[in-house]
């Protein structure tokens, strides 16, 4: 079974899917939470199925990190148009700001399993946007 869960986790990055350009890092943030809300909540779930077996088998865990590193990657785009547009300084760290700005989405709906926020997605987004603003994902000084 952790085999074929590793195989449909793999055959989930032969997509072409990118995220949404809004034209800002809170709306581009908030966009890629709903999606991320929608396949969580979506009946039945295959996003919180396949988080879970992640847990029960090792070869669906490798499976499950390659396609976090694959969407990851993918969404870094988000951080780079937010530093050309100057919402963001250079150097922030991309990956640390995407996980704080989607963590709090897995956290409700996958462990804790509470009921869908029609607001917790963008509250996420706009905690994450403050805090990197402040310089929270940025290199110190003098780096």
């Amino acid at each position: 079974v952790g085999g074929l869960l590793a195989d449909v986790l793999e055959a989930t990055g032969d997509d072409d899917w990118q995220p949404e350009d809004t034209g800002s890092l809170l709306g581009d943030l908030t966009a890629l939470n709903h999606e991320n809300q929608a396949a969580m909540t979506a009946q039945p779930s295959i996003a919180t199925a396949l988080i879970a077996a992640s847990f029960r088998s090792e070869e669906a865990a490798r499976g499950l990190r390659r396609l976090w590193d694959d969407r990851y990657t993918r969404c870094e785009v988000i951080v780079s148009r937010a530093v050309e547009r100057g919402e963001l300084p250079a150097g922030t760290d991309a990956r640390r700001l995407l996980v704080a700005a989607t963590a709090p989405l897995y956290h409700h709906l996958v462990l804790l399993r509470t009921s869908p926020d029609p607001d917790l997605p963008e509250q996420a987004a706009r905690t994450a946007v403050l805090a990197a603003e402040a310089g929270a994902f940025a290199p110190p000084p003098g780096r």
